[in-house]
């Protein structure tokens, strides 16, 4: 295990007993008591440690700032790593509790921000969706949240015959193009992803680095647009690290995009040694804890319990950031719209940082601290 070369004043400590977790922080802030908490979520194939350039900002500014492992990740424990494990646990609502459960134990009743980047952005927003009385409000980071599931509506007259919109045809769609193609996601809810990323021919650092180069800014050829439907012509305009070639892996994908040595030694925001930690922590956990996300994302039984709250919308104050040269914010068609329009109530900005990608607090943390210190000092 790599020992993580944390900047001065972040610590990193154990928590117990957290909804059937011993679960893994980062803190800053944490000198004095009675501060106002932050709690900062990451996405795949992310760790705590994804927040350590915007932890110290955000401490200096008055906050105690908490960044965990979430469940599947780094050196949180209790969680099953089997594919054929307890799926359940991994759903968002879930995750939600794990959240819920961290704040509590640390003695917060309520916390000024809940911030949440990729897929920790979903289950920040289902934070302050369903316990708003706890997280005070919101900041989603390169994945908008476009409200919840709908319940069929007005379906009774036809026997249920209405036509739904569940996209599950984009897969068919895809896999006959004239370039066959599948969803990134469809991919990693597979039984095979896990060892196609651990076992790659590469080698797992090797296939890290290529991976977080071509969804980040450093590739020139991130130039995102918004696409105009849930079809499969055009979601395939989106780069194969979200719409892959049918017969390729993610690690076959991403190997084309590895970067030379000498763009490798003049990446200030992911240096080697930074990129090291991420390796040896997913060397030891594989992958698979991360990936159960995904599966759940197209769970029956896990899209039937959020349908519970259909019609419901974000009410806390909230706010949007990604990087301009993320393709994540346009991956599914209209959702960033819908996010500003009707999911949350209480928007206070929508901001896309240049020089950024997908990864946009590691690219830009000077920026992104910024903006969360001035929606901070508007919300709360």
């Amino acid at each position: 295990m790599v020992e993580m070369a944390l900047p001065a004043g972040i610590r990193s400590r154990v928590v117990d007993d957290i909804n059937g977790l011993r679960m893994h922080v980062l803190e800053a802030g944490f000198e004095t008591g009675g501060r106002p908490c932050v709690l900062l979520l990451h996405g795949f194939p992310e760790l705590a440690y994804s927040w350590r350039k915007v932890m110290l900002p955000l401490a200096a500014a008055g906050y105690h700032v908490i960044a965990p492992d979430q469940r599947g990740y780094g050196r949180t424990t209790g969680w099953d790593p089997d594919y054929d494990g307890d799926l359940a646990s991994f759903d968002l609502l879930n995750l939600a509790r794990d959240a819920l459960g961290l704040v509590s134990a640390l003695g917060y009743r309520s916390v000024a921000a809940v911030v949440g980047h990729d897929f920790g952005s979903p289950v920040a927003a289902w934070c302050a969706l369903v316990r708003p009385d706890v997280f005070r409000s919101v900041v989603l980071m390169s994945a908008p949240f476009a409200g919840p599931p709908a319940l069929p509506f007005d379906t009774a007259r036809d026997n249920g015959r209405t036509a739904s919109q569940s996209g599950d045809s984009i897969h068919d769609a895809l896999a006959k193009l004239e370039r066959p193609r599948k969803h990134y996601q469809w991919y990693y809810g597979t039984r095979a992803a896990n060892q196609d990323m651990m076992n790659c021919k590469q080698g797992l650092h090797a296939f890290l680095r290529a991976y977080y180069h071509y969804k980040s800014a450093d590739w020139t050829e991130n130039k995102p647009v918004p696409l105009k439907a849930w079809t499969a012509a055009e979601v395939a305009k989106l780069p194969t690290y979200y719409i892959m070639d049918r017969d390729q892996d993610m690690a076959q994908t991403v190997a084309p995009y590895m970067p030379s040595e000498a763009a490798i030694a003049a990446c200030r925001w992911l240096p080697d040694d930074e990129l090291q930690v991420y390796s040896s922590e997913y060397g030891r956990t594989g992958f698979q804890g991360g990936l159960q996300w995904y599966r759940c994302r197209n769970y029956p039984k896990a899209v039937t319990a959020l349908q519970l709250f259909d019609g419901r919308t974000i009410d806390v104050p909230s706010l949007f950031i990604a990087g301009k040269s993320d393709w994540g914010i346009y991956q599914m068609p209209g959702a960033i719209e819908r996010m500003q329009a009707t999911a949350c109530t209480r928007m206070l900005g929508c901001h896309l940082v240049d020089g950024a990608g997908h990864w946009v607090q590691q690219e830009q943390p000077e920026k992104v601290s910024e903006l969360l210190l001035a929606f901070l000092r508007r919300a709360t």
